[in-house]
C-alpha cells in the first residue's frame, strides 16, 4: 500500500524551455544518426545512373542543415537562462553555493550509492542534473566549433569561417574529426542515461517528470512546493515579495 501525500500542482517548465528541450533532442538524433554515416559510410549498390546516387550528399546536407538549427536552438537557451523563470536560470547551473553542494550529494546517495530511499525534493532539476547540463553545454560548444571547422574549407559561408583557427589547436582535420567523432558518442551515452533517469524518478517520485516536458507542470507534495519559492532551485535564493501594508487583505494568486 503506497503511502497518501498531499500533492501541489505547479507550473515549473515554461513553453520555451519545452520547445527548446524537443527541438534540442531531435537536432542530436539527426546530427547523431547522419554524423554516423558519414564516419562509416555503407557501400550501397544500384544500377541507376551516378548522377541519381546523391544520397551521401543528402545525408551530408541534413548534418549541416541539423547543425545551424542546433546552434540557433542553443543560443536561444542561452537567452531564455536570463528571460526565463527561476528553474531556467542561468545561476542553478553553476555551482554558486553550499546548498547546491550539499544536495549534489544527497541525491549521489539515492541515485548512484543507494545509501537512501528518501528522494531528494527538487521542483526543477536537482544539483546534479543541473551540473550534468552544464556539462553538455560546454561539450555542445565544442562541437559546435569543431562542426564548422571541419565545414569551413568547403564553404565560404561567413559563420565557418568564425571557426578556422579551431583546425590548428588540434594538429590537422583528421584529429579534430576524432575528437568530433567521440563526443557524438559522449552525447549518445548521456541520451541513455538521461532517459534511464527521468522514468526512474517519475516512477519513485511520483512528480510527473515524464509528462512535465510535454505540459510544464509537475507535482509535489505541499510541504515541499510551498518552500521552494522561499528558498529558490538548488539553494539560490529568489527576489523576496515586499510585505504587505496592515491591515491589507492579500490577493489572491492568479490562475494560470
Amino acid at each position: 500500500m503506497y503511502a497518501s501525500h498531499d500533492y501541489q500542482r505547479v507550473y515549473v517548465w515554461q513553453q520555451p524551455v519545452r520547445w527548446f528541450h524537443w527541438i534540442n533532442a531531435l537536432c542530436i538524433t539527426v546530427l547523431g544518426v547522419t554524423g554516423y554515416l558519414i564516419a562509416h559510410p555503407p557501400a550501397l549498390l544500384s544500377g541507376a545512373e551516378a548522377s541519381a546516387g546523391y544520397w551521401f550528399g543528402t545525408v551530408r546536407f541534413a548534418h549541416f542543415l541539423a547543425g545551424y538549427v542546433f546552434v540557433a536552438n542553443f543560443l536561444f537557451r542561452i537567452y531564455w537562462a536570463f528571460a526565463g523563470n527561476k528553474y531556467a536560470n542561468w545561476r542553478n547551473f553553476l555551482p554558486l553555493t553550499r546548498a547546491q553542494f550539499r544536495q549534489v550529494w544527497d541525491v549521489l546517495r539515492v541515485d548512484i550509492l543507494q545509501l537512501s530511499n528518501q528522494p531528494v525534493p527538487a521542483l526543477g532539476h536537482n544539483a546534479v542534473a543541473y551540473f550534468t547540463y552544464a556539462g553538455t553545454g560546454l561539450l555542445t560548444l565544442f562541437q559546435i566549433g569543431s562542426g564548422f571547422a571541419l565545414y569551413a574549407p568547403m564553404s565560404e559561408a561567413w559563420l565557418p569561417q568564425l571557426f578556422v583557427w579551431v583546425t590548428p589547436l588540434f594538429g590537422s582535420e583528421q584529429n579534430l574529426r576524432l575528437f568530433h567523432y567521440a563526443v557524438m558518442w559522449a552525447f549518445a551515452v548521456f541520451t541513455v542515461i538521461h532517459v534511464y533517469l527521468v522514468v526512474y524518478h517519475d516512477y519513485v517520485e511520483g512528480h510527473g517528470v515524464l509528462s512535465s516536458i510535454i505540459g510544464g507542470w509537475k507535482f509535489m507534495e505541499k510541504r515541499h512546493a510551498q518552500a521552494d519559492p522561499a528558498t529558490g532551485i538548488s539553494g539560490f535564493r529568489g527576489r523576496a515579495a515586499p510585505a504587505p501594508a496592515p491591515g491589507a487583505k492579500t490577493p489572491a494568486t492568479p490562475a494560470r
